[in-house]
Formats: structure tokens, sequence, C-alpha cells
């Protein structure tokens, strides 16, 4: 399944809020929680596609691409949902949202893919590459994206930068401290009911 570029209001209506997907809020019509919920039982693999379709969306990641970050967390030592999570919040386009430099995910990802960030003074043009502690972002020396990056910060000033994030903000650069953990992740979401969903795949 490729990534997905269609109406995202949609998708926030159906799942909540997804911050990395959109900053927009739908208008929701009266009763229309009340139409889809009401004579309805909701199954548990329902309940475990939407915490998955979470996941996807707020991240903007594919199927494959998620089933492998599984896979990995499978493998890894610790609880397989955390380190999932951790994953994820350390790719790069995800980092570079977090630190303010970009209103969304997708922004973020556009500003990796045109070789506008660096980290650790090298280019990179991969949006799912995997930050380490002690790395830092930057963007290149252009008065034009300095202008758009500013203009972002000023925006997602409203959101409160991660504790294993920092940002120098008359820099424009940004520091990983560290892995972060569980609590400084603020998407509503149970990782184990993903990491269920996947249980018979990965």
């Amino acid at each position: 399944m490729s990534r997905y570029r269609g109406p995202r209001v949609r998708i926030i209506r159906r799942l909540g809020a997804l911050p990395g997907l959109t900053n927009k809020t739908p208008q929701l019509k009266s009763g229309y929680i009340n139409q889809t919920v009401s004579n309805k039982k909701i199954s548990q693999y329902r309940i475990r596609l939407e915490e998955k379709q979470k996941l996807r969306f707020h991240y903007g990641i594919t199927e494959r691409q998620l089933l492998n970050y599984v896979r990995i967390a499978r493998r890894a030592k610790g609880s397989t949902g955390q380190i999932l999570l951790q994953l994820l919040e350390m790719r790069l386009d995800n980092i570079i949202f977090r630190l303010g430099m970009a209103p969304t995910i997708p922004g973020a990802r556009q500003l990796v893919n045109h070789k506008h960030i660096l980290v650790n003074d090298r280019i990179v043009n991969i949006p799912s590459y995997r930050c380490k502690p002690q790395d830092f972002i930057t963007i290149k020396n252009r008065q034009e994206f300095q202008a758009i990056i500013t203009r972002n910060i000023d925006f997602s000033q409203k959101y409160k930068i991660p504790n294993h994030l920092t940002f120098n903000s008359l820099e424009k650069k940004g520091l990983v401290n560290q892995i972060l953990d569980r609590e400084s992740i603020d998407l509503e979401i149970n990782e184990l009911l993903v990491v269920e969903y996947y249980s018979r795949q990965a």
C-alpha cells in the first residue's frame, strides 16, 4: 500500500487528532459521532486496526515500512511496543517536525527530500534516516529556507519541544539529547494493540 495522499481531515475525523498528519481540526456535524458508532458493536479486530492506522497516518509511513519496524522492534530487547515508538520517533522527518522546523511530518519530509537538511553538517535526503543521541540537525544556509523555517517555528510555538530534543532558535539548530521515553510521545495510542495486530505477520 502506497503512502496516503488523500483528504487528511477525513482521516482525523475517523481516527482522532494526528498532529503529524495535519494541524487542521475537523468541523464535526451535530450527532456525527453518535450516527457512526451507535447500534454497532466494535470488533476487537477493528480496534487493533484503527490503532495501527493511527500510527501509520501520524508518521506518514507505508504498510510495509510499519511492518518492518515491528519486526525490528520484536528482535530488540525490551518492550516491543515502546521500542516500535522509539524507532518511529527517531526518524529524521519526525525529529524535524518535533523541533518545530516543519508544521507537519509530510512538510518535514519535503524539506529532507529536497536536500535542505543537514545532520552533523552532512546533507541527508532520506526521511527515514534514524537519528542518534548527539546528532545535530540544521538547515542549509539559504536565506529563503531560513525564512520558511522561522515562520514554521513561530507557528509551532504552541507545541512543547519534548525533553529528548533541544532547539537553538537563534542558530536554527536542533540537538538530539537522548532516546526518548514513552511519556514524551504526545500521540494517544495503545502501541500494544499495534503489536498484537501484527503478531501473525511479524
